[in-house]
């Protein structure tokens, strides 16, 4: 009689590969964990500079995702994203990379308003554009550096108007506005506008200039060159060498530089850049279909031909 075949040790097989995959599962478990937390423990990876990019036109609405377009956020989204950093105890300095010719002028504000409020050290740094009310914004924070070349100012409001009577006569076109108010249709493409007219908008840049203005002197009080500022004030670009010379930007240099004054000004102990740790902020767009409303700043330019806004 033959002695009973031995089966092979299957089962030890399948116990090792299910120890292995359990050790495994436990290993990413374990990681997730140390991410998902360490924003709260920052003893555990030690504070970090958040890094923010401004790199659109600021508007209120953004530019939604579509299947083509990853989109763009809108300032609500772009501010709420800068407040949530004040709580997060990892986070000890916000660089805002900066890189927009400005927008509207209500986005600009909402996301000013996140800045200035942010209660921890703050730099902005101007990359390759930094105008109007992207300028408007970074003086916000704490300390400016830019880039020699990169282009800056802009410190202004414009409304721009297209009148296209004339041709809708040459076309034989005529039309007819039944409005409420003789200025009504204030900015209508098909007629001209009237002196009465050109005044009162004439007053709502001026009032919206004011404030831009005084902005600006009050958060640069001190490094400001008023009377260098004044001559400049027109609404003219500027270089970051030109800047620096009137105290529009504190320092000229490069995001590396920029990096290094965040983390000292939070005390993070830091001789290059390389020695930060940073902790880049998302703020995704919201998602669109491809015929998603424009933002509400487009909206009136469609309707009337009014577009204020710092650019």
């Amino acid at each position: 009689m033959e002695p009973p075949r031995r089966q092979p040790e299957r089962s030890n097989i399948a116990l090792l590969l299910g120890t292995a995959l359990v050790l495994v599962a436990a290993f990413v478990a374990i990681v997730l964990l140390f991410f998902a937390f360490s924003p709260f423990v920052p003893s555990l990876t030690g504070r970090c500079v958040a890094v923010v990019d401004i790199n659109q036109e600021l508007t209120v609405d953004g530019v939604p995702s579509t299947l083509f377009s990853p989109g763009t956020p809108g300032s609500e989204q772009i501010a709420d994203s800068i407040r949530a950093l004040g709580a997060r105890e990892d986070v000890g300095a916000v660089l805002f990379v900066v890189n927009s010719g400005g927008g509207s002028v209500v986005a600009t504000r909402e996301i000013y308003d996140a800045v200035k409020e942010l209660d921890k050290p703050k730099v902005a740094y101007f990359r390759e554009v930094a105008a109007s009310g992207a300028y408007y914004l970074a003086t916000g924070t704490d300390y400016i550096i830019s880039d020699p070349d990169a282009l800056t100012g802009s410190i202004g409001v414009i409304a721009t108007f297209t009148d296209m009577s004339g041709l809708l006569d040459k076309i034989g076109v005529n039309v007819t506005a039944i409005t409420s108010g003789s200025h009504k249709d204030i900015g209508s493409s098909f007629r001209s506008m009237t002196p009465e007219e050109q005044a009162i908008l004439q007053a709502l840049i001026n009032e919206i200039y004011d404030e831009f203005r005084s902005v600006v002197v009050e958060n640069r009080r001190g490094r400001l060159d008023l009377a260098k500022f004044n001559d400049v004030a027109d609404g003219r670009i500027l270089s970051g060498r030109q800047a620096a010379k009137i105290g529009l930007v504190d320092q000229l240099g490069t995001k590396r530089d920029a990096i290094v004054k965040a983390a000292r000004l939070a005390n993070i102990p830091a001789e290059s850049a390389d020695d930060v740790r940073l902790c880049p902020v998302s703020s995704s767009a919201e998602e669109g279909g491809l015929f998603s409303a424009e933002s509400f700043i487009r909206q009136i330019e469609a309707k009337t031909g009014l577009a204020i806004g710092y650019e």
